[in-house]
């Protein structure tokens, strides 16, 4: 058997179990519940923001946002707290279906403690990769007028926004990563997609549900999906995945929170 970690894997993971048609409708029903869901709702809001008054250059995004008056910080907590967890449903619904026939679901998408090493650097070597020109790309789209403004955290002056917005980009990125990722990747290769389909449908996906924030968030997005997919195809593994978006989404969320009230440019 060839080492998975010297050649990018083009073959199905492994002799279905499963039915292809009950692969295709399990994919449905999980996208629909989660990202395939989020991909609809962006359509939307990129169309409504077009159509407004000012269009893209003039519309701020708000993300993180409190969920209660600023009078009310333990109601607040209270429904930030649940929101974070009611999204971790559809996570759990993914590892399930793929715990009937892949076993250990955490083992199978490279979601364990195997490399904690090999996750951790290479994870932070993701996040530096993607993170710096990611960056120089939302400004130059935003310049261009072909980007919203994204307000990364809009809280309340509470003692926990910290660990609120790292939550969140914790969230975010097991979320992302295990059903767009580790879930959707290794169903495609069951149903014996091809390696440049799978990364090119992956990074469209992710781009899509990203369009909200402007045509830079989108192309950026499939730039990130498209590297993230393949590393995954080649090493099998989420783990540095979720290393890498959840440093990146902390530094966007944290950073903005401690920068944003002292300066104009953000």
């Amino acid at each position: 058997m060839p080492n998975p970690g010297t050649a990018l894997a083009d073959e199905p993971a492994t002799t279905p179990l499963l039915a292809p048609r009950t692969i295709r409708r399990e994919i449905w029903i999980v996208l629909a519940l989660s990202l395939g869901a989020s991909a609809i709702w962006s359509i939307v809001s990129i169309v409504g923001t077009l159509t407004e008054p000012g269009g893209l250059a003039d519309s701020v995004q708000s993300m993180n946002s409190a969920k209660a008056e600023a009078e009310r910080p333990w109601y607040d907590l209270a429904r930030q707290l649940v929101s974070l967890a009611l999204a971790m449903a559809p996570v759990a619904l993914a590892l399930h279906f793929l715990s009937l026939d892949r076993g250990n679901p955490f083992r199978a998408i490279g979601l364990d403690l195997r490399r904690p090493g090999f996750d951790l650097l290479s994870g932070v070597g993701l996040a530096a990769c993607i993170g710096i020109p990611g960056l120089g790309l939302y400004f130059a789209a935003r310049a261009l007028g072909l980007n919203a403004t994204i307000d990364a955290a809009n809280l309340n002056d509470v003692w926990w926004a910290v660990p609120i917005l790292v939550l969140a980009a914790l969230k975010n990125a097991v979320v992302e990563e295990v059903i767009g990722v580790g879930y959707l990747v290794t169903r495609l290769r069951q149903l014996a997609w091809r390696a440049p389909a799978i990364i090119a449908t992956h990074a469209l996906l992710r781009g899509t549900y990203h369009l909200y924030q402007g045509f830079g968030g989108f192309v950026g997005n499939m730039v990130m999906g498209a590297v993230f997919a393949l590393f995954y195809l080649r090493w099998k593994r989420t783990g540095p995945l979720v290393v890498a978006h959840t440093v990146l989404d902390i530094a966007a969320f944290v950073g903005y929170l401690l920068v944003a009230p002292h300066v104009t440019w953000l």
